[in-house]
């Protein structure tokens, strides 16, 4: 029997994706780090164990009819844990928030606001008070009835929604609608109204234009398709909806961020005019605390607001005294420049990540463990020992501290370190340490010492020389006021500054039609795909080039299976019982759905027949769990898969399986591999790749991998812009733009600009004293 009080969780066992049969002891009530080259089963061991184990013992507490349902899902694959405390998740693969949630939302300090308005707010003479709700605008008693709460109407015009008039709808008119089938559909609808769709738009007459376009009504038709070759297309009842009509639909309520963000270019949003863009009925914005509505407190950066806030009488001070202390923690973790109305799909992963910690703090729970997934992402340097610090508090408070991270000041604050290796995919899954920091600079094999302790990074070289600038700007936007950047160009720059100071905004502002931009690929941390069926194979191409080969093999020629029978995304060759997902979902009531291997294909994706067809030995279900690496072995004969494999390999993706779900990817993964697409096209001709944190997950000995490919860029002629952290890929840029010098209304000015060297001079800089310690770890420049 273990001792009740066993003062370690103890992992026995651990299977879980590349892990070996895992065993670690780590101490409970420290900070300790998990550390690892990317893909070396860090996040498998602290999130796919530890804490799926946690999560699963809480449902069965909470929730004796959640067992079954825990048993389809599936327990992490581990012989057992003990020692264990429940445990709360922070990571930054959480579903995107919608556009309604905001940062007071997120850390609930909206609810004390309203609070306050409702119970210490100075109410119109003769009105009644509101009660707290009537404060929100995502609540009916609350929004106003214009705008539905949204704070701005959403108008749209004819030049909008057909921006070449001398197309006909056949050809593309209504450039609003959506592509693919549905587009075709509407058209069909229209063309079986008796609507003309083959003359140019701008000859039909102006009362069908404006009922094509701007419609409410919702005809319902039945639609006779064109035969196409071969495709027999029954009669089917569609249903007409106008331009306008279906760009609003999707703009409120897609959960696609690429279709919201497409349809918003045929809106222009203008401030509400019943409510002035503050969100609320008349009744609400009448009521004031210290002489503001709670629209306009809400629009103070946090770091301002305090100051803001009454303590007149008894009622109104213990609110406040609340609001203020709940304001702390996320003034203290760097992010007083956000207002609570900012929208939460405007923040990085890394502040949402940082303000859901900042509420945790609130909390006062005691005796868990948090799991943390890289709470540095976008943290600059100087914010960096407040997040120490704030962990530091979690452990005095009595809990236990789990991060998965790269930082190396991070790490070197923990208590404990988790080090897992040696490499990635198959060649990690080992632990190579767990024990006190200091004790991992004498274990053989680590990357994680070589960086931690002392390796030098690359040695300085001469900075690149400019063929050209690509002025940017003025620019006045988010906190911006009227700035004018110049960025070099067939260079990498690097974009500094603390979060908040504009920089994703100012590189947000580089665009096609500059001129000098003959191409521009923005390589962002966005998901590739919103579900199981995309993944890395799909993205690249590659896996079409797999279809072929196996369409090729002699047992497929044999039965007549085309290319389209090894998609697991169509009928015929897929597993029918999960449609090709290979995992079926498990409803949970009040808890989100989980997914379990599908009982038919026990999540292998293909029906058994298509499974029959073998190239060199393996089936296609087999090929698509090959990792990168491996397939790059088996796959070196094609070429046209060999230069997809490449191109995933020289940007350190060789470890992550072909038909690794898109929904498992992390940003920095993703991001990685949209540029191995850009990558494998060996494209001529300049060409402008911005990317945002770039080194986001990635390990020191990664970011070296990941640098050399940016720097081939650069020697090719084309021109890298990085927003980035690290310093030890700032002090290798070409030139460097730092903005600041805080954030939010403290930051959006250039501070300096220059060569690194220029730059870790500059007075007033927040990055300037960062920069400097890394160019000094680099030595001089070669002479």
């Amino acid at each position: 029997m273990h001792h009740p009080h066993d003062p370690y969780v103890r992992v026995r066992g651990a299977r879980e994706h590349n892990l070996r049969g895992v065993d670690v002891d780590i101490p409970r009530d420290v900070v300790a780090a998990f550390t690892g080259v990317s893909g070396s089963g860090k996040s498998s061991l602290a999130f796919g164990t530890i804490y799926a184990e946690a999560q699963r013992r809480y449902f069965e507490s909470v929730a004796p009819y959640a067992r079954r349902l825990i048993h389809q899902a599936g327990a992490p694959k581990v012989g057992e844990v003990t020692g264990l405390p429940p445990a709360v998740s922070l990571e930054q693969r959480r579903a995107a928030p919608t556009s309604r949630s905001s940062v007071g939302t997120v850390t609930t300090l909206s609810n004390s606001l309203r609070m306050l308005f409702s119970r210490a707010g100075h109410h119109p003479p003769g009105a009644e008070r509101l009660d707290s709700d009537a404060f929100s605008p995502n609540t009916a008693a609350g929004a106003c009835p214009g705008c539905h709460g949204l704070g701005q109407v959403h108008r749209t015009t004819e030049e909008l929604l057909v921006p070449d008039p001398s197309l006909s709808i056949r050809e593309g008119a209504v450039a609003a609608w959506p592509g693919a089938w549905q587009g075709k559909n509407l058209r069909d609808v229209l063309d079986a109204l008796g609507y003309d769709v083959d003359r140019p738009w701008r000859d039909l007459p102006a009362a069908q234009r404006e009922w094509i376009l701007f419609t409410d009504e919702q005809p319902v038709v039945t639609v006779h398709p064109v035969r196409e070759a071969g495709r027999i297309h029954r009669p089917y009842q569609g249903t007409y909806m106008s331009a306008r009509r279906y760009v609003r639909k999707t703009f409120a309520d897609s959960r696609s961020a690429t279709l919201r963000a497409r349809a918003e270019r045929f809106l222009t949003a203008a401030p509400c005019p019943d409510c002035g863009g503050g969100r609320l009925r008349p009744e609400a914005l009448a009521v004031t605390v210290g002489g503001r509505t709670i629209a306009e407190l809400a629009a103070l950066p946090l770091g301002e607001l305090a100051a803001h806030l009454p303590g007149h009488d008894e009622t109104a001070r213990v609110l406040t005294a609340d609001l203020t202390s709940r304001i702390a923690p996320v003034v203290e973790l760097g992010l007083g420049y956000l207002s609570l109305d900012r929208p939460a799909p405007t923040l990085s992963a890394g502040e949402l990540q940082r303000l859901r910690l900042a509420t945790q703090l609130r909390s006062g729970l005691f005796g868990v463990v948090y799991v943390l997934d890289e709470p540095s992402a976008g943290l600059h340097p100087a914010d960096t020992e407040a997040l120490l610090t704030v962990l530091e508090r979690l452990k005095a408070a009595g809990n236990s501290v789990f991060v998965v991270e790269h930082h190396l000041d991070v790490v070197r604050g923990a208590d404990w370190i988790v080090d897992i290796g040696p490499r990635a995919g198959e060649h990690g899954g080992r632990v190579l340490h767990s024990g006190p920091v200091a004790e991992l600079a004498g274990v053989e094999g680590s990357l994680t010492a070589r960086y931690l302790f002392g390796r030098s990074p690359a040695p300085a070289r001469a900075p690149r020389s400019p063929r050209g600038t690509l002025t940017v700007g003025p620019v006045t936007r988010h906190n911006l006021r009227g700035v004018t950047a110049e960025f070099p160009l067939g260079v990498l720059t690097a974009v500094t500054g603390v979060s908040g100071s504009g920089k994703s905004t100012l590189i947000g502002e580089i665009t096609e039609d500059l001129p000098g931009v003959r191409r521009l690929v923005r390589v962002d941390q966005k998901p590739i795909g919103r579900t199981p069926r995309s993944n890395l194979a799909t993205y690249t191409g590659l896996f079409d080039v797999v279809r072929r080969v196996f369409a090729a093999t002699e047992a497929a020629l044999e039965r007549g299976y085309g290319v389209g029978r090894f998609s697991f995304n169509v009928a015929g060759g897929r597993c029918e019982r999960c449609q090709g997902e290979g995992f079926v979902s498990v409803e949970l009531l009040f808890l989100p759905s989980t997914y379990a291997p599908c009982p038919d294909c026990g999540g292998a994706r293909y029906n058994p027949e298509t499974l029959q067809v073998t190239h060199r030995g393996r089936t296609i279900a087999e090929v698509l769990d090959l990792t990168v690496a491996g397939a790059a072995e088996f796959f070196a004969d094609t070429p046209a898969a060999a230069r997809s494999l490449r191109a995933l390999l020289d940007v350190g993706l060789g470890y992550l399986r072909l038909g690794q779900p898109a929904t498992e990817l992390s940003g920095g993964e993703a991001q990685r591999i949209k540029l191995a697409s850009e990558l494998q096209r060996g494209r001529r001709g300049h060409t402008v790749y911005l990317l945002d944190e770039p080194t986001t997950g990635l390990h020191p000995a990664d970011v070296e991998v990941l640098m050399r490919q940016l720097h081939g860029l650069a020697d090719a002629g084309h021109t890298v812009v990085v927003v980035e952290h690290d310093m030890s890929v700032v002090a290798d840029a070409d030139r460097v733009i730092d903005l600041g010098p805080g954030g939010g209304d403290a930051g959006g000015r250039i501070v300096a600009a220059g060569t690194p060297r220029e730059v870790a001079a500059a007075a007033g800089s927040a990055t300037a004293p960062w920069l400097a310690r890394a160019l000094a770890a680099a030595g001089p420049p070669p002479r």
